[in-house]
């Protein structure tokens, strides 16, 4: 499994590859030298930059903070979450506009049936 992540103007956007039983090096580069391009990304989220020089127990202390309000995981993880769910949602928009059309098709199949019944 690979997690591409890619920071531009200060957002991050990230994308999930399976490679398969554990690729070499040269592996996972070749595919990236081929296939960058095509990887699909998910939407750019906000990230953040890392300060230096503060004190290791309010870090620490303040991390605790944050996990209790946001929730576990990076922001890799968050955004992964986020473009699944989008994903997800589009695909049942899509799955519920396939089946109103076969509907309406069987519909005008019946209808047009019924007429030709009537002559």
């Amino acid at each position: 499994m690979g997690v591409f992540e890619h920071v531009s103007e200060g957002k991050l956007s990230v994308c999930k590859v399976t490679f398969g039983a554990e690729p070499q090096g040269y592996e996972i580069y070749g595919f990236v030298l081929k296939n960058y391009y095509r990887l699909r990304f998910s939407q750019a989220v906000a990230t953040d930059v890392k300060e230096a020089g503060r004190n290791h127990k309010r870090v620490h202390r303040e991390a605790r903070k944050q996990v209790q309000n946001i929730g576990i995981g990076t922001k890799s993880q968050q955004a992964l979450k986020l473009h699944q769910e989008q994903l997800k949602t589009e695909r049942k928009i899509a799955g519920r506009e396939q089946r109103e059309a076969e509907k309406q098709r069987q519909f005008e199949m019946k209808q047009q049936k019924r007429k030709e019944k009537h002559r």
